[in-house]
């Protein structure tokens, strides 16, 4: 029996007892309060960990030329980091930025990396620049631009939602033209947020709220493809190519290749997220009207709108101009599009309070991306991986090879980052391509294409992690949903390759080596 003393109106105290809980009840109530779920991922994780962890030392990869690669103790205990970080971060087990810390603890604990190397990679410039964009996107919310470029949207696309759609899809994709999509998603998201309020006042997410979300971040790595503006990894895939096969690819034979695939897809996403998402109304009743009325309200653009835009488009110039003008391209991308964030703050058009709204939950997840994807290349455990799968592909058909090599890359850079997939993958399938009768250009053109597109993980590629932020879907929604995606990819991209790319000059065979 438990104690308690209870004191009367006069301060007098008298000492009760309360009855205790059966033992059987409290343990009922315990059982009913577990997450079953959630305790089940934890431990497939931790046991996906442990399996690869203490298992033997694997067989080494041997590349065409007869090289040998050796999977190191370090190696192998990056891969089952990854495994437990993946499995966590699908199932949400933990916030996504907790995970992400757990990767640099556990390579600090088990000396897999020194801890100032997997803590540093937190860090990179590449987070910084996941920082700078996002605070893009905080300006042109606080500012009301947002909302001003949003009504004004309604008002062309109208109230049908599959419209809707197609207008903030094709919106995305075409500003990844000229701009990095990581920049692009943060600043079309408050747009997106601003016209999903218009749909529903419910905090409760809505299949038009995922379709529309998912579908940003599907159509911003679609988009991102067809430039060299729209993503870093083009040119270090071009510096590659150019390196191994001394022959220069353009910016217009890019475009030239990767638009109409680019194209394809984005019209192809508008019909899978119609399918897979289709909005629970056909049409929001009324709702040019009042995006018209709405629009009116806000007046004519203010200072501080001008300001914000000004700071934007220079921002932007002067990462676009990286690519043309010589000695620019050594500036880093992530300094410049932080200048912007200082400018904000310098023009008090941001203040200390919203920098405190930065979701900090995404910069970790990125961070910690970071730092596994460089710890499974800083150990070897990525290039292993790569000669061993392309190893497979040894004597197959010059199509399947072809597609082996996109598939390979498509699942690495759901993994690590793309830069660091196109890294560990084009020396090797550049080398092997000629002994397997198939030209370069098309092993570029079809990694490029997948590497642009990892619709698996939120890790993958910043605009996923951007979306997630719109809290309508989980990161196993966002996996599942990337499945069909991804096959749908791998079909279109095989199209290309046996079919549209030969009959648009692209040399896909040559005589075998």
């Amino acid at each position: 029996m438990k104690k308690f003393y209870k004191s009367d109106d006069r301060g007098n105290s008298e000492l009760r007892q309360l009855p205790q809980m059966p033992r059987e009840v409290y343990r009922a109530r315990l059982v009913k309060h577990l997450d079953w779920k959630r305790l089940l991922w934890i431990t497939v994780g931790l046991t996906l960990f442990c399996i690869v962890y203490f298992s033997p030392a694997w067989p080494d990869a041997v590349d065409p030329n007869g090289k040998t690669f050796e999977l190191t103790r370090e190696g192998k205990a990056s891969l089952a980091l990854f495994l437990l970080a993946a499995t966590w971060w699908v199932f949400e087990v933990l916030p996504i930025g907790v995970t992400s810390i757990v990767i640099g603890v556990v390579q600090a604990l088990l000396l897999i990396r020194p801890a100032k190397t997997a803590f540093n990679d937190f860090m990179d410039p590449s987070v910084w620049f996941i920082i700078g964009s996002v605070v893009i996107g905080m300006a042109f919310t606080r500012t009301g631009l947002t909302k001003r470029m949003a009504y004004k949207m309604l008002t062309i696309v109208g109230e049908r939602t599959s419209m809707i759609y197609l207008g903030c899809f094709v919106m995305t994709a075409g500003f990844t033209l000229i701009m990095a999509h990581t920049a692009v998603a943060a600043a079309v998201y408050p747009l997106l947020m601003a016209i999903y309020s218009l749909y529903s006042d419910d905090e409760k997410p809505t299949k038009f709220g995922k379709g529309m979300f998912i579908g940003m971040a599907f159509v911003a790595g679609a988009g991102s493809i067809i430039t060299l503006l729209g993503a870093a990894r083009g040119a270090v895939a071009i510096g590659f190519f150019r390196d191994i096969t001394g022959r220069e690819i353009s910016f217009f034979e890019l475009t030239q290749y990767m638009f109409p695939i680019g194209l394809t897809m984005v019209i192809l996403l508008w019909g899978f997220f119609m399918v897979f998402f289709r909005p629970e109304r056909k049409r929001i009743e009324g709702l040019r009207e009042r995006a018209s009325a709405l629009y009116n309200s806000l007046g004519k653009m203010g200072k501080t709108e001008i300001i914000t835009i000004s700071i934007v488009l220079l921002t932007i110039a002067a990462m676009s101009l990286r690519k043309f003008i010589p000695g620019l391209d050594q500036v880093n991308k992530s300094a410049i599009i932080l200048v912007s964030t200082v400018l904000f703050f310098l023009f008090k058009i941001l203040t200390i309070e919203d920098l405190e709204k930065i979701p900090w939950n995404i910069v970790l997840l990125f961070g910690g991306a970071m730092s596994i994807g460089f710890c499974l290349w800083q150990t070897g455990a990525a290039e292993w991986i790569a000669i061993e799968w392309l190893g497979l592909l040894e004597g197959a058909n010059w199509v399947i090879f072809v597609l082996g090599i996109a598939l390979f890359v498509l699942v690495m850079t759901n993994l690590i980052m793309n830069i660091a997939a196109i890294a560990i993958s084009m020396p090797v399938a550049l080398v092997l391509a000629p002994y397997m009768g198939v030209a370069p250009e098309v092993v570029l053109f079809a990694s490029l294409v997948t590497a642009g597109m990892p619709f698996l993980f939120l890790v993958g590629a910043a605009p996923n992690a951007i979306a997630y932020e719109s809290k309508q879907f989980t990161s196993g929604e966002f996996f599942m949903a990337g499945i069909p995606a991804s096959i749908l990819l791998m079909v279109v991209l095989a199209v290309f390759v046996m079919l549209i790319w030969p009959l648009m000059g692209m040399p896909v065979t040559v005589p075998a080596g």
